[in-house]
């Protein structure tokens, strides 16, 4: 379930009703009375929950699900288990997307509410300056400060002895305490994703948070997208410049620095005390072992194992980046001789 501190639950609602809001078709029509409460993924979906397959790779993951509905293409509807209802259609995810509309809203700050709403709960001692907005729900603790302008979300919760910075938007998130968070940053926003649908491309929804632990320094302009289900997560003592971009469902571990333009591609999964110079960049679905560094503006493409140090474009080990580029030096540099 979508935490109820982020996102309303509007369900349930029928199948029937879903099939029709997915534009997709009930493989079996008696099942349209069944009731559904939310949305999940395949793999921890249970029997009130919809969720969706479109990758033939997940095969044995379709065949294990517990949902009680899946948007599924033609071809696959085989894949599904029998306590399964199928909703057939040529684009499962936009289908999908549309389902979770109907029974997910993410709470947004009440119109013509006060600044600070009245159901925000702050500790003493909070410093708040002039232009804050504290979303209904919103809990902040003692000796935090917070900047002009900077708007703190519904739901959110923010712990004691923080530094929120001018003008930075926080939503969907849960700090610890002692966190550091610059001016212009922004906590929260939903992760990109899209999919292809019949009138062409949609977002899909983000139904996750962003949970920062203690000590955490996040640098200014810097952004960090809320999880597609699943948390966007950076470990205690973590330290991140100005400009950098965490996406969605990335777990980043203890103690870890990522310097100025670092980029980290969505469900990438990082150890602890893991350095990336500046504008480094990392593929998504990937694993950088604990205690790796990686080099400034290298693009990785592949596992990084743990206390190896790789650069380049695509990034590899160092010493046979450097072997490589000593031997393309050399081979320019007699072509240039023998000219």
């Amino acid at each position: 379930m979508p935490d109820p501190r982020f996102f309303d639950s509007l369900g349930p609602a029928s199948l029937s009703e879903l099939a029709r809001a997915g534009g997709a078709e009930l493989a079996s029509p008696a099942l349209g009375d069944r009731v559904i409460a939310h949305a999940a993924p395949l793999d921890s979906a249970d029997a009130q929950a919809i969720t969706f397959f479109s990758d033939a790779k997940r095969k044995d993951a379709a065949g294990a699900t517990r949902a009680g509905a899946c948007f599924v293409r033609p071809e696959h509807r085989d894949f599904l288990p029998s306590g399964c209802a199928a909703l057939v259609t040529r684009h499962p995810q936009a289908a999908w997307a549309a389902a979770v509309a109907r029974l997910h809203a993410p709470r947004r700050h009440e119109p013509a509410s006060d600044a600070i709403h009245p159901e925000a709960e702050l500790e003493e001692g909070v410093l708040l300056s002039p232009n804050v907005t504290v979303g209904q729900g919103a809990r902040i603790g003692r000796g935090t400060r917070i900047g002009p302008g900077a708007v703190i979300g519904p739901g959110v919760l923010i712990g004691r002895d923080c530094v929120i910075g001018p003008n930075a938007v926080i939503g969907f998130a849960l700090l610890g305490d002692r966190v550091s968070v610059a001016a212009g940053a922004v906590l929260g926003e939903a992760g990109f994703g899209a999919a292809v649908g019949p009138r062409g491309m949609v977002d899909l929804p983000q139904l996750g948070r962003v949970v920062i632990q203690d000590s955490v320094t996040i640098g200014a302009n810097s952004c960090v997208d809320r999880g597609a289900f699943a948390d966007t997560t950076i470990g205690e003592n973590t330290k991140i410049d100005n400009l950098v971009h965490v996406a969605h469902n990335v777990r980043i571990g203890r103690n870890c620095v990522l310097a100025a333009y670092t980029g980290i591609s969505g469900s990438t999964t990082i150890g602890d005390g893991v350095a990336f110079g500046g504008k480094a960049g990392v593929a998504d679905h990937l694993n950088i072992g604990s205690g790796a560094s990686v080099g400034a503006a290298a693009s990785v493409f592949k596992d990084v194992p743990e206390n190896e140090t790789w650069t380049g474009f695509p990034a590899r080990p160092l010493k046979r980046w450097l072997r490589e580029t000593a031997w393309l030096s050399r081979m320019a540099g007699g072509r240039v001789t023998r000219g």
